[in-house]
């Protein structure tokens, strides 16, 4: 009865390393499993199974203790089949379901604030004029795999691509049509 292969992660929208704020995902599959509960303390965020059926997976956030007391839970449909697909089904093409959570952290602590400054900083090419971010850190060894970083993942080329920038330029745009 193990007719698909899947995966489920949490990971962040550009690939940035997630442990920074993130200190372990529980994720809770369906009662069939074997060991339905899993618990992963580091990056990547992300458990692979295979099975026959589509189910709710439960994703338990729990932060860093000066990030958040409280976990954040979370709730993804495992979908095996496309949904508008016409024709035959094919094997060569993966389902990919990906939903994009934003967490805001209000008040943050200094110690979380000073950490997450301190993180190597992504660079976005195209900001509007009058944006900027902060200069990039040098990454010591840029040849190795930063923790956290799906960029290579076997799955890679089907994940989507957050960008900060372009949701800067969508606004941009639309706050000057409506002017």
């Amino acid at each position: 009865y193990q007719s698909h292969k899947w995966a489920v992660y949490v990971r962040g929208a550009t690939n940035e390393d997630i442990s920074v704020v993130v200190k372990k995902v529980v994720f809770q599959l369906h009662s069939s499993f074997n060991n339905p509960t899993r618990v992963i303390e580091e990056p990547p965020f992300e458990v692979s199974e295979s099975g026959w059926g589509e189910f709710e997976i439960a994703m338990t956030l729990h932060f860093h203790s000066d990030v958040c007391d409280k976990p954040l839970s979370l709730y993804h449909h495992l979908k095996l089949y496309p949904e508008d697909e016409s024709g035959p089904l094919t094997m060569k093409k993966p389902v990919v379901v990906e939903s994009y959570d934003e967490i805001v952290f209000p008040d943050p602590s200094e110690s979380f604030l000073s950490r997450v400054q301190n993180h190597p900083a992504l660079t976005f090419p195209r900001l509007p004029s009058g944006y900027n971010l902060p200069a990039p850190m040098q990454v010591e060894d840029t040849g190795k795999k930063k923790r956290g970083d799906t960029k290579d993942h076997s799955l890679g080329q089907w994940f989507m691509s957050f960008s900060e920038a372009d949701e800067l330029l969508q606004l941009a745009a639309a706050r000057q049509q409506v002017t």
